[in-house]
């Protein structure tokens, strides 16, 4: 499979690198564009307020150009938090897209989006501050009404990022699981 892995808030971090060689080894092939271009932050807040400075719509053109050269292959778009509501708005917009696997993360649907049964996974934390429950349960019914196929699976305890090793919202066991339930749903596809 053919797989863009979008990076978080913290930019392109170890957690991603590890996340892409992790996928590789599982036999996908695997981009990682570097949306913050060499910046990496310490923190949400740092990053947040970097995001902010460079504007939704400049993060959202380097996405683009970064899966253009390969979205004729039929992408599998992915992300962690911030990557995975770039890889939503990317997936859905790219007729030849084959899945999309989101971490972390999600984002506000375009009424006029719709697809034809793309496969969606997400994977949250439970509860999560930045994917409340009432957003998820909105997000989940507008995502099914553009034509998707979602699976939903949360994770009781854990963080917000609870894949990264190197922050304090890691959960090694739910990490795990979520990596075993995404290799499978790759596999799919």
């Amino acid at each position: 499979m053919n797989i863009m892995l979008f990076h978080s808030t913290y930019g392109l971090g170890p957690a991603v690198r590890a996340a892409a060689d992790r996928l590789r080894a599982a036999g996908h092939e695997v981009w990682t564009p570097d949306l913050f271009e060499g910046r990496t932050f310490e923190t949400v807040e740092e990053g947040m307020a970097f995001n902010q400075e460079i504007g939704k719509d400049e993060l959202l053109k380097r996405a683009v150009l970064a899966a253009a050269p390969y979205s004729e292959r039929g992408l599998v778009y992915a992300g962690f938090s911030l990557g995975a509501s770039i890889a939503q708005t990317l997936a859905l917009g790219d007729e030849k897209a084959r899945g999309l696997l989101l971490l972390h993360g999600t984002s506000d649907i375009a009424p006029s989006a719709t697809v034809d049964e793309l496969p969606v996974q997400l994977h949250v934390a439970e509860p999560d501050p930045f994917e409340t429950d009432d957003w998820l349960s909105a997000w989940y019914l507008q995502i099914g009404r553009a034509g998707a196929d979602v699976e939903v699976y949360r994770y009781a305890g854990a963080g917000h990022f609870y894949t990264d090793p190197g922050l304090p919202d890691y959960d090694e066991e739910a990490a795990e699981a979520t990596w075993r339930v995404a290799l499978d749903f790759l596999d799919t596809l």
